[in-house]
């Protein structure tokens, strides 16, 4: 088994002193909660805080009966819904780490998780996205464990759940540059998430949450998983995300708090439906993971009258900063807001590479010494891989990826801020910039568009409207391809690796 990530017994004891750590398990979270009010509307089933606790101690015994150890693991791919927080809590109480796979990982990807981590077993429904959970278990070399919220046994184990500073979770990284890496999370990290989320947006005793991300990846784990417990929020589920269908359960479930990443929302703005959806209830939309295109998010705040609030940070390094209800608009959309307390932020190079420490950052990647080690410097701080700036009043802004620039004649060109220039054309509804090979420059630009009406756009009229806003020549596109919809990865965001793999447009004239 892989060698497990984990704190020192010196942090530990600092940000418990702190506040920001404590001895409170997710098992306590959901039992402090009215046992007969509701915890999850979903679309597999709506289940009550004492059905929740019920439905994972019964399929914790099962876990215990198949002969796993405590901390052994136990690999999940499963589509959102119930099931997912009941398999993923079960675990918990049975000493077992959950390997949270995304819905839409491919053979490749499973297999190497679970090989990597020593998964002792894959959890599925008996089918996965039209497949047998037998055949994707095969295909991975490992034990199947078929799950169904109507066939869990009956029974109570006795066994010690794992504590909050234990690895509880591993989580891959998205996968879109290559396979993926596993980061090792602990209860504490994540509950961090809480209270910043709470005084973010102001959260009162009756909020009706929705997370629509996938569960295992660290935005929708703290959103489905961590903050509604806490706070004994009902949260609404969808399977996979569907725009038109999200709009629905917003009306119907009265909807305060969405939990987004940047692509979902863009989405729902475009769909038809969003003319005529009913969502005044709406208070706070929590998005972030992608670059949050100002244009769009203050359409999405005038069409719906709520906030959008950017948690900015990543399943390595946790909560890194934060945008909250009290920030003018200019602050929330065009930074992404003042650290959080408990989180140093620092600077690192002439290119301004943000380094983080504080109690949401993992303890480190699973068996992985090469990756750590260009995670941490040895010094202990986090690099992030984004490049980005502090301004005198503490307002954090994001340049983007170390790595997301386009190389063109020897100039670096940043693929976000070119994305932002394209995105002030009134007819972009969604954009992504990646670098196209070049036998001269050796990259140009290629900006990869889905329009609000679905029409072609063409580049001569992109260019004009960049030169009338004045935008340096650097950030215009050489290429402009207009798609149906954006290709997402298994987080739910833009797949710019999808994207670099089509084939390249014709040369331009």
């Amino acid at each position: 088994m892989a060698p497990v990530p984990e704190f020192d017994d010196a942090t530990i004891a600092r940000h418990t002193a702190a506040g920001h750590w404590d001895a409170r398990t997710v098992t306590d979270l959901v039992r402090r909660n009215p046992p007969d009010a509701i915890a999850f509307h979903a679309p597999d089933a709506t289940l009550t805080w004492g059905e929740y606790d019920d439905l994972s101690s019964r399929l914790a015994t099962a876990y215990v009966d198949a002969g796993w150890r405590r901390g052994d693991r136990l690999a999940v791919l499963l589509t959102g819904g119930a099931l997912t927080h009941v398999a993923y809590l079960a675990a918990q109480k049975a000493g077992l780490v959950t390997v949270g796979l995304g819905p839409r990982a491919g053979d490749a990807e499973v297999a190497h998780v679970v090989r990597h981590t020593g998964a002792v077993a894959l959890a599925t429904r008996r089918e996965h996205r039209g497949r047998p959970g037998k055949e994707i278990a095969a295909r991975a070399g490992v034990r199947h464990l078929e799950l169904d919220l109507a066939t869990v046994p009956s029974g109570q184990s006795t066994v010690e759940g794992l504590g909050p500073d234990d690895l509880f979770f591993i989580n891959s990284t998205s996968g879109t540059t290559g396979l993926p890496k596993c980061v090792g999370q602990t209860m504490n990290v994540r509950k961090y998430f809480g209270p910043l989320a709470a005084a973010a947006a102001g959260f009162g005793p009756d909020e009706v949450m929705a997370s629509v991300l996938p569960a295992p990846y660290g935005f929708g784990l703290w959103s489905a998983h961590i903050v509604p417990a806490m706070y004994g929020f009902p949260t609404v589920l969808t399977e996979e995300f569907d725009a038109g269908g999200t709009l629905r359960l917003i009306e119907e479930h009265r909807v305060t708090v969405l939990a987004a990443v940047t692509s979902q929302f863009v989405m729902l703005l475009n769909h038809p439906a969003m003319a005529d959806a009913d969502l005044s209830s709406l208070r706070v939309l929590f998005t972030g993971g992608e670059r949050v295109p100002y244009e769009r998010a203050a359409e999405f705040e005038r069409r719906t009258g709520c906030s959008v609030l950017q948690f900015y940070g990543s399943n390595e390094a946790g909560p890194i900063s934060v945008t909250t209800i009290r920030d003018a608009r200019e602050r929330r959309l065009r930074t992404v807001g003042r650290p959080v307390a408990g989180t140093e932020v620092r600077l690192f190079g002439a290119d301004g590479q943000l380094g983080v420490r504080g109690p949401g950052c993992t303890p480190g990647y699973v068996d992985d010494p090469d990756a750590n080690a260009r995670l941490f410097r040895e010094d202990g701080w986090l690099l992030t891989g984004d490049l980005a700036a502090l301004d005198d009043d503490g307002w954090l802004t994001i340049a983007g990826r170390a790595a997301d620039f386009i190389i063109r004649g020897g100039h670096n060109v940043s693929a976000p801020a070119m994305e932002a220039a394209v995105g002030t054309h009134p007819r972009v509804a969604q954009v992504a910039v990646v670098g196209v090979p070049d036998e001269i420059l050796g990259e140009r630009a290629c900006a990869y568009l889905v329009t609000r009406d679905g029409g072609p756009l063409d580049l001569d009229d992109l260019r004009a409207h960049l030169a009338a806003s004045g935008v340096s020549k650097q950030d215009w596109p050489e290429y402009v391809v207009v798609l149906p919809e954006l290709p997402l990865g298994t987080g739910g965001k833009v797949d710019k690796a999808a994207l670099r793999a089509r084939e390249a447009p014709p040369a331009p004239g």
